[in-house]
């Protein structure tokens, strides 16, 4: 659904074309956002069964292949949908068509000790951090951080994976050895009370549009729940728009990124991560009436008018994750009940069960915060 007063996505009368680095669940809701603003997408992507193959053309080859590339560079824009693109891939583009967000924001978003730099430059605040890339980095790192802290993978890390809580500096090491010693970042313990994400867009014409904040809550190190409005104080939404638009002016940001943030008590927002694009937390806006995250990338990278979006109701999105049960078969969710309990809106992603994969999502609108809670509560024993 187009927001009344913004107009579709043709310029000139021309059809607009966009190009996707990637072919999963987002890429797929991004064609599908894509569609009914006159956007063709084609997606470059190496797996025969990627999600996004259902509603957009389907570049089979993998990220660096010639011939693909060169379809992508015949497109108005091209954007991605994940960061562990290979640099060269990008490489192959830089010139020949836009990419948004740029190959050098993506560079500094997808390597942690970069992106944290990045983001204290721009004026945000982040937990404390040491950056391990040799075993003498070890020495003394923990005090230093405030002897608690999670020892991450400057890259490829997602979900949970390639990282480690660590209280002792022979857990430090231990930790460090178990990740294969490659390069690290040590983020010290940070006592939050809860966990938002915002995300902020930006056109090539400097058009700056906001998404909602959301308050979410992780399972295992994998997003569990996301719920709108976020139960923050007076004040914490206008501080992460303007943590968030400080970012984007920074990074000359074109096209879309999500901010995660620490909320302390009193309020205040320590930024944790970036994701250079939509994110698994704004599912939500899909459901909730009024500009979904995916229509808010595809306007932002085709440069098309856009304004901030935000669902018009309380809602709230649970992820659908791989489980296996104790003899090593899936554990299904129970279909036929969530479908009872009428507010839910189920969207799956065509994707083989795996354990801790994301298979898909539900989303959740009611009239009122309460009774959105209360759906909620009814919705989470029916999802493994």
């Amino acid at each position: 659904m187009t927001t009344p007063g913004i107009t579709a996505g043709t310029t000139l009368g021309r059809e607009l074309t966009l190009g996707i680095l990637g072919g999963g669940q987002l890429a797929q809701m991004l064609a599908l956002a894509a569609i009914p603003l006159g956007v063709r997408v084609t997606v470059l992507e190496p797996d025969a069964h990627a999600p996004a193959r259902l509603c957009a053309r389907h570049l089979h080859a993998p990220y660096t292949d010639p011939a693909g590339l060169d379809e992508l560079a015949a497109c108005d824009a091209v954007t991605l949908e994940f960061e562990n693109i290979p640099v060269e891939a990008l490489a192959a583009l830089e010139g020949r068509v836009p990419v948004r967000p740029a190959g050098s924001l993506l560079a500094r978003s997808k390597h942690r000790a970069r992106e944290k730099q990045a983001l204290r430059e721009a004026g945000a605040t982040t937990a404390p951090f040491e950056i391990i890339e040799a075993g003498g980095d070890l020495d003394g790192a923990l005090a230093r951080v405030g002897g608690r802290g999670i020892l991450k993978t400057s890259e490829l890390g997602y979900d949970g994976k390639g990282q480690a809580r660590v209280n002792t500096d022979a857990e430090l090491r231990a930790a460090w050895a178990d990740l294969n010693r490659v390069p690290c970042v040590l983020e010290g313990f940070v006592p939050f009370e809860r966990e938002v994400s915002l995300a902020v867009a930006r056109t090539p014409s400097g058009q700056v549009a906001f998404g909602p904040l959301v308050e979410n809550v992780h399972r295992n190190g994998i997003l569990r729940t996301s719920v709108y409005p976020a139960h923050v104080p007076d004040g914490t939404g206008a501080r992460a728009r303007e943590l968030a638009r400080a970012v984007a002016d920074a990074w000359a940001l074109e096209g879309l990124i999500t901010l995660e943030f620490f909320v302390l008590p009193g309020g205040d927002l320590l930024v944790n991560e970036v994701a250079p694009r939509v994110h698994n937390s704004g599912h939500l806006t899909q459901d909730g009436g009024g500009l979904s995250q995916f229509e808010a990338q595809v306007r932002a990278v085709l440069d098309l008018p856009l304004s901030d979006w935000a669902p018009l109701h309380p809602t709230a999105m649970l992820n659908v994750v791989g489980v296996d049960g104790p003899d090593g078969q899936p554990l299904e969710p129970d279909w036929a009940a969530i479908d009872a309990l009428g507010a839910a809106r189920v969207h799956l992603y065509h994707k083989a069960h795996r354990h801790g994969r994301k298979v898909g999502h539900v989303n959740l609108v009611a009239p009122d915060t309460d009774t959105l809670r209360a759906r909620l509560a009814s919705l989470e024993p029916l999802v493994p």
